[in-house]
């Protein structure tokens, strides 16, 4: 599992996508999430501005990442 380190309390799904490089731009990034895609916290999110805090867990194309506030 990939960690995503943050120094804000939240990061928005769309930019945490970006920040990984599983995405090259904000557009890629809605067209998988509202494809159904990407899972956060074992659940289908279909919300590219969804706040995502501390442990959380995306999952996109059979790779993990976990969000880590440095907070």
């Amino acid at each position: 599992m990939e960690k995503i380190i943050i120094k804000d309390d939240f990061i928005k799904l769309g930019q945490a996508l970006k920040l990984t490089g599983a995405v090259e731009s904000g557009v890629d990034a809605k067209f998988v999430i509202l494809d159904g895609s990407v899972k956060v916290n074992g659940n289908t999110c279909y919300e590219r501005g969804k706040k995502l805090k501390n442990n959380d867990v995306i999952s996109y194309a059979d790779n993990d990442y976990i969000i880590i506030s440095e907070n």
